[in-house]
């Protein structure tokens, strides 16, 4: 679990907001010397309110975070809930600047508020005024119609290749393997690219890709010219993927998980459609049918194109990141000290062995994307005597869940020390899951199906978890001048297991029977552990006050 934040939480936790120097809200990518925190003054507030005239008053009620519109800023020591843009086009940096006087600051709101608990009024009302405000609700609709055409391609691809194309399974599953090889290097391509051009162009030209790279397969049957046509497919939803996160980043500072909570929720409900579009043309089963599902997929991919346009970049030169002011007694993992700007411009992921690693672990901890599409499955075909209907139960259970609970779940995870904790009920959650799949009666069409129906429970659980966990943590431990490089890397981990993960299952974990799965679980939870206690040291060095 898409893959989360520090919502809800007033107090600046230093590497988890985007803000240079402690603000939680993320400071706008155009804000210069005049949007950093003043090194002295605890009551400094990041800059000056866009809506205010430079020689205006501010008046208490007129402070709110960048987009949100609900959250009011603080003016206590080093927090600061949404950096605003700095001076409007044409004012002076500094001499007109209007500084918040260091009076107490408002008590803050809740965490489950904030993060869109119980008093946020829920789903419904958080989907109407999401983090981020105007640029966000038109992102998660950019992003429900993505997921909906990928939910028709999802489930119409394999049988379009087979039966229209005329592919065998052999040629197939090196296409689709090619494919989530060529997805892996989207990830870190994109990070690399956003932290030099603007994010939202670059979304717009993987959409517009996508779109070429569908329609291309209308024209082309021969498998030597599918083969790069599927791999840019792939390259373009792992970019995409990844600067929608940065996008997010941007737009959500510190409200970031509730973002992710309600993207998440809003992908399910859009494959949920697109499952069931498709399932409406293979029903027909002509090739007219499957051209027509196809055409929907790449319209999906224009109708988000237009969406992401209507979006607005900051100021100035657009970037997601840009170094902020060095402050006094920075830490090496967060902002730069005094006359190390360069040195921090130029830091790579791929030489931060730290950050490497937690790449590397939160590969097998995102497990749950395959025992759900590939292990339940098959497990229930080959090993048990349940009824072959339920295998699509998994997924309606899964998506419902996902989308009733993943607000509620964010809420939960407050501070990346709370993400680096619940990494744990992660490797717990797959335990029991696996410990189901293990005593699953291979006889007893009832039994077998309740049990595997827990264990799709269970592994959705797991999902909820990562999704709040690995998004947090990849944001909190990368250097702020850095954070698009870094993400992009962090975007590896689940384009990995899904090249790796289904052929763990099959090759290894299934074959072994029973032992497999409690071997697998084992694994799994003792992983997690180990990713605990690495995130949790790598923060106390990040984060020394939080």
């Amino acid at each position: 679990m898409g893959r989360r934040g520090t919502a809800g939480q007033e107090k600046d936790t230093g590497g988890s907001g985007d803000a240079g120097t402690g603000g939680a809200g993320g400071p706008r990518p155009d804000a210069g010397p005049a949007g950093d925190a003043a090194p002295g003054g605890p009551g400094a507030r990041t800059g000056a309110d866009p809506a205010l005239k430079p020689d205006a008053t501010p008046a208490p009620a007129a402070v709110a975070a960048a987009g949100s519109g609900m959250r009011r800023a603080d003016v206590g020591a080093g927090a600061g809930a949404g950096a605003d843009p700095g001076p409007e086009p044409g004012a002076e940096p500094d001499a007109d600047r209007v500084v918040a006087t260091p009076t107490p600051a408002p008590a803050p709101a809740p965490a489950s508020v904030a993060a869109g608990g119980g008093g946020s009024g829920g789903l419904v009302a958080q989907l109407r005024r999401p983090p981020g405000g105007r640029d966000a609700r038109i992102m998660l609709l950019a992003q429900l119609l993505d997921r909906t055409g990928t939910g028709v391609w999802a489930a119409s691809s394999v049988l379009f290749f087979t039966f229209v194309v005329g592919l065998d399974a052999g040629r197939l599953g090196l296409m689709l393997g090619v494919g989530a090889i060529a997805g892996i290097a989207g990830s870190p391509v994109a990070g690399h690219l956003a932290d030099r051009f603007p994010v939202r162009p670059l979304l717009i030209a993987c959409h517009l890709l996508r779109l070429a790279a569908l329609c291309a397969m209308l024209a082309v049957t021969r498998f030597e010219l599918l083969l790069p046509i599927v791999a840019l497919t792939h390259l373009g939803d792992r970019a995409a993927k990844t600067l929608e996160m940065l996008f997010a980043t941007r737009v959500a500072g510190e409200r970031r998980a509730t973002y992710q909570a309600l993207s998440r929720s809003a992908a399910n409900a859009g494959y949920a459609v697109g499952a069931g579009i498709a399932a409406i043309g293979l029903a027909v089963g002509t090739r007219g049918a499957y051209e027509v599902l196809i055409l929907g997929n790449a319209l999906s991919f224009l109708a988000a194109s237009a969406l992401v346009w209507r979006t607005r970049e900051p100021h100035g030169h657009g970037r997601l990141v840009t170094p902020a002011r060095p402050a006094q007694g920075a830490t090496p993992h967060g902002e730069t000290a005094p006359g190390g700007e360069a040195r921090s411009r130029r830091r790579s992921p791929w030489r931060d062995r730290a950050y490497l690693r937690f790449v590397l672990l939160d590969m097998p901890l995102n497990l749950d994307d395959s025992l759900l599409n590939v292990g339940l499955p098959l497990w229930l075909v080959h090993h048990t005597d349940a009824p072959h209907a339920v295998v699509p139960a998994f997924l309606a259970v899964n998506t419902v869940l996902v989308v009733v609970l993943q607000l509620t779940v964010s809420a939960k995870v407050g501070t990346p020390r709370q993400a680096a904790g619940a990494v744990a009920w992660y490797g717990l959650f797959l335990l029991a899951a696996c410990a189901l799949l293990a005593l699953t009666p291979a006889h007893g069409p009832w039994a077998a199906s309740a049990i595997l129906l827990g264990a799709a429970v269970l592994v959705t659980a797991a999902e909820l978890v990562r999704s709040v966990c690995s998004w947090e943590l990849a944001v909190s431990l990368a250097p702020q001048q850095a954070r698009a490089s870094y993400l992009g890397v962090a975007g590896i981990s689940p384009s990995a297991q899904k090249a790796v993960g289904p052929l763990l299952l099959t090759g290894a974990v299934m074959a072994a029977g029973p032992a497999g799965w409690l071997a697998l679980g084992a694994g799994v939870a003792g992983l997690a552990l180990v990713q605990r206690r690495a995130a949790l040291r790598r923060l106390d060095a990040v984060l020394p006050a939080a």
